[in-house]
């Protein structure tokens, strides 16, 4: 419904109620799209991988009967007392309950950089040189973080 809206001798139209078309990028819904249904899935492998530590379908590292001896302790010490790999170290260690929940975890992790990687085409052919510049950095950021290459105890 359009109202007639007078301001001296202005004459403006107006939609009531309704809000403005605003148009966004086609790489901006791919993105979106990524978050929504990649937070999704990681919240469901999270949700599935914990249901199969705690039913104990898949077997513990450490027995939840013992957990409490660990949660007062600096990692550093959990990582020595528990005997555990620091880092990626996990990795090799999924087939145990209490690590296979860190998968679901780890996706959610990557989600953004997988979603810069979609964003960093679409910028290089509008030849939108700031924001390609500013997703490459991102990415460049977040692998060097997450490799553990930089040794400040990060992955």
């Amino acid at each position: 419904m359009k109202t007639k809206v007078n301001k001296g001798s202005e004459k403006a139209s107006v939609k009531s109620g309704l809000p403005e078309q605003v148009q966004v990028a086609p790489e901006q819904i791919k993105y979106a799209n990524l978050l929504l249904y990649g937070s999704w899935a990681g919240i469901a492998v999270l949700a599935v991988t914990f249901m199969l530590y705690v039913a104990g379908i898949t077997p513990a590292y450490i027995d939840p009967a013992q957990i409490q001896q660990y949660w007062g302790m600096k990692s550093s010490a959990y990582l020595e007392a528990a005997k555990v790999p620091h880092g990626w170290g996990w990795l090799r260690m999924v087939g145990y309950g209490d690590f296979l929940s860190l998968v679901g975890m780890a996706w959610l992790g990557a989600l953004t950089v997988i979603g810069y990687l979609i964003l960093l085409p679409a910028y290089l052919r509008k030849k939108d040189a700031i924001y390609s510049a500013i997703v490459a950095l991102e990415v460049l950021v977040l692998v060097l973080a997450a490799s553990g290459l930089l040794g400040t105890g990060g992955h």
